[in-house]
């Protein structure tokens, strides 16, 4: 029974952390409109990555946006 509680809390910790997304914000190359994207950009001959981090929540790279001279000047 102690087992099973442990493996309980554990997981209860852990799951949490397997589920964080991160967001980047990137600029489509033609339009240079600014979006926010959940997986890192790996192509880079259609979209640009504003900045060189990756953003813990949403609400985050949405102020980035907001922020940053290259989305807000389209």
């Amino acid at each position: 029974m102690k087992k099973l509680l442990a493996a309980m809390m554990l997981l209860a910790f852990v799951t949490p952390t397997l589920a964080a997304d991160e967001f980047y914000v990137v600029q489509d190359v033609k339009t240079k409109k600014c979006t926010i994207v959940s997986e890192k950009p790996k192509d880079t001959t259609t979209v640009t990555q504003i900045g060189p981090v990756a953003f813990k929540t949403r609400t985050e790279a949405e102020g980035s946006i907001k922020t940053t001279k290259v989305c807000t000047t389209n």
